[in-house]
């Protein structure tokens, strides 16, 4: 796409409505995978419930409305960003010395960014889930704790949120989040029995990940997330040495930021690879499919989840941390330090403030069209 013709079309996007928006994209996301429209139809109740889940559920419509209203912080050095970044975005994995990690969960939407994006986006969740009572911080104090965390984190070299022995706060609230088994394996495997015939790609994908000694194993479709519904997700649930394990195969879509306009990059790869960050050894790209290990230690980890009594400023510390732990695979320290040292106080939270406006106004606009 020429200079001018794809200007003009990242305008249009940007000055569309919300329900336009999310009809092109989700025919521009059914160019990449068939769509399950149960799955859809689900998201888009998500996204009438609330205005935090609604953003959750719309990233594409993020990377249309956040450069214009945040222009000023658009202009910052770029990382490689885990983009879809929000409060829900963490989760729990083994390494392959069995250890517990705790970190960013998904990088479906991973591209290249300015570091500001991140950290906009992932206040800005913060903010939502204060106004519908998931969370309990101010606003003021979830900006700063996020603000404070990443800069740490910077300043330090960041290091992997490893939690045994470390992070005594993080791991309780991480380990009060761990899903009871029996009640996670009967979950796991109520999902629908794929009918008809298991993609090739997909087979291919899960198998890679089973034990080669496993015979036989039984595929369900598997409905979860927010943002990635619509996405065909298949679970291999099989019976191995005694117990239940499981893998995931979910179609991977190029992130939305190709969508709005960006270059296709391999972000999804290259932050794995250079993040500082403890390596999900069950974690892969596969073409067309994301494959990992499912376990009640291992996935993301629910707001709702958490204790009730629980220290949300060390929360939204370590998030602000691991993001700084992302980043720093891309960028120098020094060069995000140098643009934070010019910003004016308070900026991350002004800025989210807007795009909790700006999405709230969206969402009051989506469900007034969606009960029409």
């Amino acid at each position: 796409m020429c200079g001018a013709v794809a200007e003009q079309t990242r305008s249009a996007r940007n000055e569309s409505l919300i329900e336009d928006a999310t009809r092109a994209y989700e025919a521009w996301m059914g160019r990449f995978t068939p769509i399950v429209r149960a799955d859809l139809a689900l998201k888009h109740e998500h996204m009438r419930s609330d205005a935090f889940h609604f953003l959750r559920a719309t990233f594409y419509r993020w990377q249309q409305r956040w450069p214009a209203v945040c222009h000023a912080d658009f202009h910052a050095p770029v990382v490689l960003a885990v983009a879809d970044l929000h409060i829900e975005n963490f989760g729990t994995w083994r390494d392959q010395e069995g250890r517990l990690i705790w970190g960013v969960n998904d990088f479906d939407e991973a591209s290249q960014l300015p570091y500001t994006n991140d950290l906009i986006r992932l206040a800005t969740s913060a903010f939502l889930a204060i106004d519908a009572t998931h969370l309990r911080l101010a606003p003021a104090e979830a900006a700063e704790a996020i603000l404070g965390g990443y800069t740490e984190a910077l300043r330090s070299g960041g290091q992997p949120l490893v939690l045994e022995g470390d992070h005594p706060g993080l791991r309780e609230m991480a380990l009060s989040a761990l899903r009871d088994p029996g009640a996670f394996w009967e979950h796991m495997r109520s999902g629908r029995r794929l009918t008809g015939t298991l993609p090739r790609g997909a087979r291919k994908a899960l198998e890679v990940l089973l034990p080669k000694s496993i015979g036989t194993y039984e595929v369900r479709r598997r409905v979860a997330g927010v943002g990635s519904l619509g996405r065909p997700r298949l679970v291999a649930v099989a019976q191995w040495q005694g117990g239940w394990i499981a893998r995931e195969a979910k179609a991977r879509v190029p992130s939305a930021c190709v969508w709005s306009g960006a270059l296709e990059t391999r972000a999804y790869r290259d932050i794995l690879k250079r993040a500082v960050r403890v390596r999900d050894p069950y974690l892969q790209i596969r073409r067309r499919w994301i494959v990992r290990r499912l376990a009640p230690d291992c996935g993301r980890i629910e707001l709702a989840n958490l204790p009730k009594a629980r220290d949300e400023h060390r929360l939204l510390h370590a998030m602000g941390k691991d993001t700084a732990n992302v980043h720093l695979g891309s960028a120098p320290a020094r060069r995000i330090l140098n643009d934070l040292g010019k910003r004016p106080t308070r900026w991350l939270e002004t800025s989210a403030r807007m795009m909790a406006e700006e999405t709230i106004r969206d969402w009051d606009r989506w469900r007034h069209h969606s009960e029409h």
